[in-house]
């Protein structure tokens, strides 16, 4: 459709146009726009092309989506991962283009042809996604097209096929409508129907029901404490912070007090000291703790979150399932000390990878639990609800990234899975923001950002299994799977169509006058 020179550019704009689909501006229909930009820039690509426009398209993107990454350690972190996610996306760029090379000589007006290819396209593009969210070092699930949608009309669509699945639905419109495009436009009405057609039941699709199971009491701490990385601080600074932040919380009913990842600063199963104090604040509030802290058992780290009630025998703890490469460990350290040495070497802890359930019980209530970038991962969130969970906490800092879109991009995924499990999620962060979410997906509290507060929420709680939890680990799989093999399949019968005919010829008899 484009030449080069064209496409190269369109690239970056369709970069930019996906960009501004995500919050902080969160404009999702140009998702569908980015999408189907990026898209028109790979038909007729060359492989060499294809790679050229994807790492344009992808660079774009991530150096705007992922500028926050730089508020940590500065650039070269940022241009890592940027780059990282960027060579993948212009991989995965590849087989798209071959996708459209190979179904170029099907009727261009082919009502079957037009759906097809939608499929077949949107399928490799949420492959591609499904990749970049599950390697290196258990992969990075932030930048999904599904997620562009939490502030549009279709996000119940998740309740049903999960965050891939809604992918998968916005990547497959987008492909048809350039394929109408390509077809003529408006001079082939009917080549627009099979985009209107999911259009149209993205807009009416309920949420998947779960049952209700009675109402939980929360009470909730953004602390403020200096819990950044570089931030100045002596030790007890931040777990003083949340005593003081907590007082407003003494004497009124609650069944749980929640902190942020972070909130103390000690290790309170080997500090006398630390646990002293959190069974004070506890038991002046009237309620177990839901805490977070660096801990260390059997000589390994894990940032954990405990449920400290005061005279328990053995607290409950769940330890972080998958611990940030290059900000809570260092995969591969003896390469990256040669890389980036005074980098690598600020980051003193190696965290251990946790195996235990991402859930605690309170009373009879069953709590699940995501700590920080967790929340995007989806086996910890359905482990969670399959574990029997009524409701959600999440505990983040958001510290080291203060002034960013970083804290906005990860309440639209805490969004997104109350929506999705059908369950209230209250998002707990060190300095915001904080909100409560109830199973809509409405937010229905907030504390803003750099302010010291706590609140208390009453609750629902809900029970039931969603559709989207169900399906999302299938659709995972088969979804990349089936789009691969109709590819395969593209791709053999353009090769034989394209071979001559060498199959033997009868021979013609002579006749004689």
């Amino acid at each position: 459709m484009l030449r080069l020179r064209t496409a190269l550019p369109l690239a970056v704009v369709a970069g930019v146009l996906l960009d501004l689909s995500t919050p902080d501006v969160g404009w999702w229909p140009l998702a569908f726009i980015g999408v189907g930009l990026s898209l028109a820039t790979l038909i007729g690509r060359s492989i060499g092309g294809a790679l050229a426009v994807g790492l344009l398209f992808g660079a774009s993107f991530y150096t705007l989506h992922l500028a926050w990454v730089g508020e940590f350690l500065g650039p070269v972190p940022r241009l890592a991962l940027s780059g990282l996610e960027t060579l993948l996306l212009g991989l995965g760029a590849i087989p798209l283009s071959f996708a459209y090379r190979w179904t170029r000589r099907l009727p261009p007006r082919g009502a079957i042809q037009l759906a097809v290819v939608s499929v077949m396209i949107g399928g490799l593009w949420t492959a591609r996604e499904v990749a970049v969210g599950s390697w290196p070092y258990s992969g990075f699930p932030w930048a999904r097209l599904g997620m562009t949608q939490v502030n549009g009309p279709f996000p119940e669509a998740a309740s049903w096929i999960g965050v891939t699945g809604l992918s998968f639905l916005v990547a497959v419109t987008s492909a048809a409508l350039v394929q109408w495009i390509r077809a003529g436009g408006l001079v082939f009405p009917q080549g627009s129907l099979f985009p209107v057609v999911i259009i149209g039941v993205l807009a009416v699709t309920p949420q998947f029901p779960t049952t209700s199971a009675g109402t939980f009491t929360v009470g909730w701490v953004q602390g403020n404490g200096p819990s950044g990385y570089f931030d100045d601080k002596s030790p007890g600074d931040i777990l003083r912070a949340y005593s003081s932040a907590t007082a407003s919380l003494y004497g009124k009913q609650t069944d749980l007090v929640v902190w942020p990842e972070g909130a103390v600063d000690s290790d309170p199963l080997r500090d006398r000291d630390t646990a002293t104090t959190l069974d004070q604040i506890a038991t002046a509030a009237g309620s177990p703790l839901l805490v977070n802290a660096a801990t260390t058992r059997e000589e390994k780290t894990f940032n954990t979150s405990i449920l400290w009630t005061p005279g328990a025998d053995k607290p409950q703890l769940h330890d972080k399932v998958n611990p940030v490469p290059f900000g809570e460990y260092v995969p591969d350290r003896w390469l990256y000390e040669k890389i980036a040495p005074d980098l690598v070497r600020l980051i003193q802890r190696e965290y251990t990878p946790g195996t235990n359930p991402p859930i605690i019980t309170v009373g009879t209530t069953r709590v699940g639990l995501a700590i920080c970038f967790d929340v995007i991962f989806d086996d910890v969130i359905r482990a969670g609800v399959e574990g029997g969970a009524e409701l959600y906490v999440f505990q983040t800092n958001n510290a080291d990234f203060r002034g960013s879109d970083e804290n906005l991009q990860q309440l639209a995924f805490a969004r997104m899975r109350a929506i999705e499990t059908g369950r209230t999620v209250i998002n707990v962060s060190t300095v915001g923001t904080s909100q409560v979410i109830d199973p809509t997906g409405t937010t229905i509290q907030s504390i803003g950002v750099d302010v010291a507060a706590a609140d208390i929420t009453e609750v629902q709680l809900r029970t039931g299994l969603t559709a989207g939890v169900i399906l999302a680990p299938w659709l995972s799989v088969l979804i990349p799977v089936a789009a691969l093999t109709l590819v395969a399949a593209a791709g053999v019968l353009d090769l034989r169509r394209r071979q001559p005919d060498r199959r033997p010829r009868p021979l013609k008899r002579r006749t004689t006058p």
